[in-house]
C-alpha cells in the first residue's frame, strides 16, 4: 500500500500519516527525515544535498526525488509506506512517477485531508508554546491549568511566528498555489481520495481507513 498524504500545512495530515503507519506497520516517511538520515550516514545523495542546504538553497527536484526513491527500496518498505510532505509540486510528482515506473511501481492512494483555510487559521493561532521547556498547547484543544503560563515549568507561553495568523494565512497562499494542482493530477490519475478534515482526529482515521479498506 502506496500512499501519499496531502493537505493544507495545520490541516493535520502529519498526525494521521503517523496513525496509518502504525496501524498498516508501514514506514512514514518525511522528506526532512530523508535528508537528515543521508546527510549523517554520508551517502553521496546526502552529500550533494547538504552542498545545496548549506548555501540556504532548495534542494533541486530531481534530487529530492533520487532520495525518496532510494528511500523506497529499501527492505522495509516492502509492504508499502506513506509519503508525507512530497510531492509538493507536479514536477515532483512527474518525477516521482516516472522513477517509480521505472523499478516496477506506481502510487496506489493520494489521500487529501481537506480542511478549510479559516478552520487551519483559527486551529493555528490558538496554539501556544513554552520557549523555556519546549511544551506546547493549545487555548480550545489542550489548554494550561492558568492562562499563559506552561503546566510543566511555570514560564510564560508565546504565539509562535510560525502560528500567527498572517504568517499562516501566506504558508496557506503558498500551498495552493503550489500544492492544489497535485489534488487535479492524482484525480486524472484515480488515486485522489479526500477525506473531511474537521472532524475529530478519530474519526478522520476511521475515514481513511474505510478507504484504504
Amino acid at each position: 500500500m502506496k500512499i501519499i498524504m496531502l493537505g493544507a500545512p495545520g490541516a493535520g495530515k502529519g498526525t494521521q500519516a503517523k496513525m496509518l503507519a502504525d496501524k498498516y506497520m508501514i514506514p512514514h516517511i518525511s522528506t526532512g527525515d530523508i535528508f537528515r538520515a543521508n546527510i549523517k550516514n554520508g551517502t553521496e545523495l546526502g552529500q550533494k544535498a547538504k552542498t545545496y542546504m548549506d548555501q540556504g538553497l532548495l534542494v533541486p527536484d530531481e534530487l529530492v526525488c533520487d532520495l525518496v526513491v532510494d528511500r523506497v527500496q529499501q527492505e522495509d518498505c516492502k509492504d508499502g509506506y506513506i509519503l508525507d510532505g512530497f510531492p509538493r509540486t507536479i514536477p515532483q510528482a512527474e518525477a516521482l512517477d516516472a522513477a517509480l515506473a521505472n523499478i516496477g511501481s506506481k502510487i496506489d492512494y493520494a489521500v487529501n485531508v481537506e480542511v478549510p483555510d479559516e478552520n487551519i487559521v483559527n486551529r493555528m493561532s490558538g496554539r501556544r508554546a513554552c520557549v523555556a521547556c519546549g511544551a506546547t498547547y493549545h487555548i480550545v484543544h489542550s489548554p494550561t491549568k492558568e492562562e499563559g503560563i506552561c503546566d510543566r515549568c511555570g514560564k510564560e507561553l508565546i504565539v509562535r511566528e510560525d502560528d500567527k495568523p498572517e504568517t499562516v494565512t501566506k504558508r496557506l497562499n503558498v500551498y495552493h498555489e503550489q500544492t492544489q494542482p497535485l489534488i487535479d493530477y492524482y484525480t486524472k490519475q484515480g488515486a485522489l481520495k479526500e477525506v473531511d478534515g474537521t472532524m475529530s482526529m478519530d474519526e478522520v482515521f476511521n475515514a481513511i481507513v474505510n478507504i484504504l479498506g
